[in-house]
């Protein structure tokens, strides 16, 4: 993968380093370091130049990326793709249920992973696969994958101080009570399992999840859901807790009449784009699976 990024040098940053420029653009250290091992990765007015070399107001500074390898053991396999966007820095996909992020030991080959590396493959793009809100196996709806190494980093900052807002929708039966609310319940792992998480009020993580109910159709709500931290498994642990748990849910509740996986789909998020700043704002229309329960169709 390839990318060239141009900044210029506004008043109020005349005066610092490079280094210290793309620090405060949201630049890890690891970037940065990164960045010296390329060749030419750095030009002031289309010079050649240091990380420490001081910058004036005027200047154009230049970042040339380069990454030559693929990311490995992730063979490359043509699956369907719903790409939402997509430009030089970062994709934004609607991932379908059932289909993992990463492969495994039994999902090798059948990974969102796995069809981005072909759709890079089939470009002859090196391409090393990096997800910033990885939604589980089952969940389905949208996900964002940085194209480089520094809108990576920038995303998954933005990640920790919970700059991304990410809206699921869920479904449940019964009417949830009350209709809308915060629920704040830490979360740990559930005895010894390595995947089930319960809440705990001792040992827990600090997790808050926002909801409020949409419409109450056919015996079931339909739930909208932001989080505010990003917890494992936190929806469908918090509304196990709420009393209103996701319908299909295998491990926290087999309620499978209507849906064989858990009723939970990545909607909405927003975000400011890791290079330019833009505010950018997707969404993903509820799943066929999903909106039969509600219409009362049959599976």
């Amino acid at each position: 993968m390839e990318r060239i990024i141009t900044y210029q040098i506004q008043k109020e940053d005349g005066g610092l380093r490079a280094e210290q420029y793309l620090r405060r653009k949201g630049y890890s250290y690891q970037n940065l370091t990164q960045l010296k091992k390329m060749p030419e990765s750095l030009l002031i007015n289309d010079v050649w130049s240091y990380m420490r070399t001081v910058l004036r107001e005027g200047d154009t500074l230049t970042v040339h990326i380069r990454e030559n390898e693929s990311s490995p053991n992730i063979p490359p396999v043509k699956l369907p793709l719903d790409i939402v966007y997509e430009d030089g820095d970062i994709l934004v996909v609607n991932k379908p249920a059932g289909m993992p992020i990463h492969p495994s030991l039994n999902n090798y080959r059948n990974s969102l992973a796995n069809a981005l590396m072909y759709y890079f493959s089939e470009q002859g793009v090196p391409f090393i696969f990096r997800c910033t809100n990885r939604l589980d196996r089952d969940t389905s709806g949208l996900t964002v994958i940085a194209k480089h190494l520094v809108s990576s980093s920038i995303l998954s900052g933005m990640g920790v101080r919970h700059e991304i807002e990410r809206e699921y929708l869920a479904v449940v039966r019964g009417s949830v009570t009350p209709p809308e609310g915060t629920i704040c319940a830490p979360l740990a792992r559930a005895g010894t399992s390595l995947i089930e998480r319960k809440v705990d009020f001792e040992h827990g993580e600090h997790a808050v999840t926002h909801y409020r109910t949409i419409k109450e159709k056919n015996g079931h709500s339909l739930v909208s859901l932001i989080l505010e931290t990003g917890r494992t498994h936190q929806i469908r642990v918090h509304m196990k807790y709420l009393g209103f748990p996701l319908i299909g849910d295998y491990l926290y509740n087999p309620d499978t009449e209507n849906i064989t996986r858990q009723a939970l789909h990545s909607h909405r998020l927003r975000f400011r784009h890791p290079i330019t700043g833009e505010e950018l704002v997707f969404t993903a229309p509820l799943p066929d699976d999903m909106a039969s329960v509600l219409k009362g169709d049959p599976r």
